[in-house]
């Protein structure tokens, strides 16, 4: 493990979580060395779901390539409007659940991350690529940096251009970006129920049950509980299903919708 985290902070430090992808396989490779490590990488070509550019990389490298590029993330966002606090700190643990043997790990990336909020693009960037056909995880991402911005009161406009910056990097889109901004079920019941569903208002009836039934997959809490979610998402995910439920059936009483 501490070989293939050195070369993680290593890869890091070198810009964004494709270089920490070749810090984990050097790592790996002391690791293999001292230890007889074997196995921890596939060819892309035998994994599912392969990422197109990081062939060669496993399954291990991309999950290791997204927590850090989230890791620094999470520190630059609570970094953006002055000193990291304790309260942005435990809205990160909160909605990143840490196992226990990792926290120190994280935590250094986390420290060396909080220094200045510049140099975030290309872990955003980054992350889209390798999260790119997973835009549900994509939105519960942006969801969670909202958390963490919101943490110390309200989201400042220094903080929301970092996130809407993010959130075009991730490549998501601006609907999304509203949705997710509007976050929660009490904003929900002002919202522009069109907006909520990411339509416009001359969608015909089936659009809008299209979206609706979209949406209605890729938000539910049991899609979060079956990934082991943390407890955030969860709520994030009853929350959503929430506000597309009224717009929907806002849409529907307007239009009588069956």
């Amino acid at each position: 493990m501490w070989g293939k985290v050195f070369g993680s902070v290593a890869g890091f430090a070198m810009g964004g979580p494709i270089g920490a992808m070749f810090g984990a396989a050097a790592g790996h490779a002391y690791d293999k060395m001292h230890d007889s490590v074997m196995g921890q990488f596939t060819p892309a070509g035998e994994r599912p779901g392969g990422t197109a550019g990081f062939a060669g990389m496993g399954e291990a490298a991309r999950q290791m390539a997204i927590s850090i590029a989230i890791i620094v993330l999470g520190a630059k966002v609570a970094k953006v409007d002055g000193a990291v606090n304790r309260r942005e700190i435990d809205a990160f643990k909160e909605v990143f659940r840490i196992p226990p043997g990792e926290r120190g790990n994280v935590a250094r990336i986390f420290d060396a991350a909080k220094k200045d909020a510049d140099g975030f693009e290309p872990y955003a960037r980054q992350l889209g690529q390798l999260l790119r056909s997973e835009r549900p995880m994509l939105e519960d991402m942006l969801s969670g940096l909202f958390h963490i911005a919101r943490a110390d009161g309200s989201v400042t406009p220094a903080e929301l251009a970092f996130l809407r910056r993010t959130s075009d990097l991730f490549g998501l889109e601006p609907v999304a970006f509203e949705r997710i901004r509007r976050g929660s079920v009490r904003s929900a019941h002002h919202a522009n129920p069109y907006a909520v569903l990411g339509l416009d208002q001359e969608a015909s009836d089936a659009e809008v049950k299209r979206a609706y039934r979209q949406l209605i997959r890729e938000h539910h809490p049991d899609t979060q509980i079956a990934r082991g979610a943390s407890s955030h998402f969860i709520e994030t995910a009853t929350q959503k299903m929430a506000a597309i439920n009224a717009a929907y059936d806002q849409i529907g009483r307007e239009r009588g919708l069956k």
